[in-house]
């Protein structure tokens, strides 16, 4: 069912919104300033990460990286490091990428306006309407799954957020609603219901400042919004490695800027033929990515020779380290587990 929203005037429904905002918003550090590269990390670091996950993260990078000019300066290397525990790291290389565009490309003035903020590599149309109404008052909503949830309700509206035309469909029905002034605290407000009152499950419907105009409510529907039909496919993935070792010493290398896990660290995935017998035990560990189940088998390799551990670090390009110099640099979860307890075998691995 969809209301008839034409020659409608919803706009007493954003008044409500931002009328709470202004007395229950709550209180996080990017919001004490609302400058532009504050909310930029923030929203970055909160993508795939709730609030309360992600706020020890943001704090931390802030106070590495205080400024778009000390990210600027720092290496891709570093950057990562600080961004571990996160995940879906290509979300820091992008960062670093677009520190460099502010710098050069915006004189090193945070752009501030939204197709400016939109040119800043991996920053989605979300996250420039998030920065452009807060930081800059510019009226535009900034559609998310909160936005989705919310709107679908207020208006028990069934259309379907899996739908490539979702984004721009709610956008419109959020522009319904959304005052000419206070664009900010309208989409922060919606942030705040979503994540605390309005919740996919079990919603605090009796707290919300709009129950008495939501559809979905007044006629005991709120849990058949949203509607969402498609489903994400998840496929399979196997990979191999070999953690080779000598004494308290092993071999990483970077991995390149395609497929998973960008520009992280990994162990080698494979080894010259007659070391097969230096091969102590095998671990499979299963690990989850959004799209993909992973099944990671990892041999732990113990060569007793310096000599041939050097050179065959030297013709693949392979850097010795210790744990210790290996936690200065970024894997993945997996693999930083598994060097941290240094290949040891558990009770019912498999040892030869």
């Amino acid at each position: 069912m969809k209301t008839n929203k034409q020659n409608a005037d919803f706009l007493h429904i954003g008044k409500k919104l931002t009328k709470w905002y202004d007395k229950n918003a709550r209180h996080l550090p990017w919001r004490e300033n609302q400058l532009p590269y504050n909310i930029w990390i923030s929203e970055i670091v909160l993508q795939q990460t709730q609030v309360k996950q992600g706020l020890g993260h943001y704090l931390r990078f802030i106070e590495r990286f205080p400024t778009v000019k000390e990210l600027h300066q720092a290496s891709e290397d570093d950057v990562l490091l600080y961004w571990k525990g996160l995940g879906y790291y290509s979300r820091a290389i992008n960062l670093h990428k677009a520190a460099h565009q502010v710098i050069e490309d915006f004189n090193g003035e945070f752009p501030n306006h939204y197709n400016d903020i939109l040119k800043l590599k991996g920053v989605g149309k979300y996250t420039a309407a998030a920065i452009a109404s807060i930081c800059f008052d510019e009226k535009v909503p900034a559609v998310d799954g909160n936005f989705y949830r919310v709107l679908s309700r207020i208006f028990a509206d069934d259309f379907d957020i899996s739908s490539s035309k979702a984004f721009q469909y709610f956008s419109n029905l959020a522009l319904l609603i959304m005052p000419d002034d206070k664009s900010g605290d309208f989409n922060q407000a919606i942030m705040d219901i979503g994540a605390e009152i309005c919740k996919p499950k079990n919603p605090l419907c009796e707290e919300c400042p709009v129950n008495d105009d939501c559809i979905a409510f007044q006629t005991g529907r709120v849990s058949e919004f949203p509607v969402k039909t498609k489903k994400v496919k998840v496929s399979d993935l196997s990979l191999k490695y070999l953690f080779v070792k000598h004494k308290n010493q092993f071999l990483i290398k970077q991995r390149g800027n395609d497929f998973i896990w960008k520009k992280l660290y990994e162990f080698p995935i494979l080894i010259p033929e007659n070391w097969n017998g230096y091969i102590i035990n095998s671990k499979i560990i299963n690990h989850k990515l959004t799209h993909k189940n992973l099944s990671i088998e990892i041999n732990l390799v113990e060569i007793d020779s310096q000599k041939e551990f050097k050179k065959f670090a030297s013709d693949n390009d392979f850097i010795i380290v210790t744990e210790k110099q290996a936690d200065e640099k970024s894997f993945p979860k997996p693999l930083e587990n598994y060097y941290k307890t240094n290949g040891k075998p558990e009770i019912g691995e498999f040892q030869f």
